[in-house]
This record gives C-alpha cells, structure tokens and sequence, in this order.
C-alpha cells in the first residue's frame, strides 16, 4: 500500500471543494487514480459547507457542543461525545487550524464523499475509486490521536471474517477488519496535525474491495453490544 500526501494552499471558507481538489488532481496521471482512495480531511470539507461558528464565550461552546451531540457528557479535561455513532470528544468541534472560529463536522460526510467521488469519476473517466473523508480520535487509556473514517464511498468499510477458519482450521466466529478506519490512521499518520497542510492524499495498492454502494452503517454497533461497556460500567460505579 502506498500513501502519497499532497501539499497544498490554505482551504478559505466557502470555498469550492471539487475545483480545489483538481487544481491538485489534475497534475496526477490518470492511470494512477484508477484504483485508489482520495483522502479529504473533514476540515476542508467542513469549512466548503460553511460549518463554522464564532462564539464569545465558553458557555457559547458547551452549547454548541450539546447541540451537535446525540449525547453529550462532561469529563474532566472535555465534554465525552456520541455523534453519527461514534465516541469522541466535544461533537468533534475543534478550534485548531481554525483562525479563531470553531469548525463543526461536515453535515453528512457519507453524502459528502460520495458527491466528491461521482464528481471526480465523472471528469477523469476512471471505474475504480474511492473517497474516504477523515478526522482524528483518541483511543481509550491511549495517548495521542489516530485518523478516523467520518465517512466514505466507493469502497466496502470493513472485510468480515466471520465463518472462515484460521490457520489451525478454526471457526472465526468475531473477526471483522475496520478497513476505512485503518486506512484513515494510515493517511492522517502522513498528512498530519499541525501546521503540514496536506488536506489531501492519495491511497494506492490497497487491499480492498471497491464498491459502487457502501453500507453507512456497516461500522456501528449498539452501545450495549460493545465490548468496552463492561468495564467502563464498572469502573464508574466504584
């Protein structure tokens, strides 16, 4: 698999996204966006839908945070989220890279990617291609951020290895590989967190299925079935 990164100008408010991403595009070979992945950083996408806020106050922010939120709880360092099935923190509402505003996640980064995939296929005559948009996340008891798959289209987001046998031939009754948000790490490793910007990347040689049609919520599971819940049970109550 090879990820190659792709340095641009800063993304203004309101602007084009699809007329950005081909003034980039446009310099790359077509044989080599057939069969790859293009990676957009929600950021950009987020601010071409003019998902920006200015506030005053931090009372202002708690607000809008809870608003965004499809539950919302405070912690001691942040406000501990659930938005579009998926633990994160504050609604996924940053101020980094922001010029003194807040950016909110696009509206529906499924929607989102598979405009920016019909877009692009359509111009460069291409059959295979997909677009994965990313944020990052921090893992529990875990230092540090890794990239998360916000949404995606064009490819299938998890590889399910549930009935086939291991290599003593056992039964593999649990096992499923989260392929979009593994190739969401991988590429936001590369494009960065800080003052990089690489908004953009390309993703080729990639051990998956592409797909006209993607399941939403093929990645979401009930908060009740989730491994986690147990132990987080527990230690709340002590």
């Amino acid at each position: 698999m090879e990820i190659k990164t792709i340095k641009t100008r800063i993304f203004k408010e309101n602007e084009d996204l699809i007329n950005f991403i081909l003034q980039y595009l446009k310099k790359i070979p077509k044989k080599n966006l057939e069969n790859c992945i293009l990676v957009v950083t929600s950021k950009i996408v987020a601010l071409s839908e003019g998902r920006i806020a200015e506030y005053k106050n931090k009372q202002e922010k708690i607000k809008l945070i809870k608003k965004e939120s499809d539950f919302a709880l405070k912690t001691k360092y942040t406000w501990l989220t659930i938005k579009d099935g998926m633990v994160m923190a504050s609604a996924g509402i940053d101020e980094s890279n922001a010029n003194g505003k807040l950016i909110l996640l696009p509206k529906d980064s499924f929607q989102s990617a598979d405009f920016l995939r019909k877009k692009i296929k359509k111009i460069f005559k291409i059959k295979n291609f997909g677009v994965l948009i990313t944020d990052s996340r921090i893992f529990p008891l875990r230092s540090g951020v890794v990239g998360v798959a916000l949404g995606y289209a064009g490819f299938q987001g998890i590889k399910n290895y549930i009935g086939e046998k291991d290599i003593f031939g056992r039964i593999l009754k649990m096992s499923k590989t989260d392929v979009a948000d593994s190739l969401a790490t991988a590429a936001v490793l590369c494009m960065g967190e800080g003052k990089e910007t690489r908004p953009l990347a390309l993703i080729n040689n990639i051990p998956i299925k592409f797909a006209e049609k993607v399941d939403r919520k093929e990645l979401i599971i009930n908060v009740e079935d989730d491994l986690y819940l147990p132990l987080f049970g527990s230690i709340l109550k002590q």
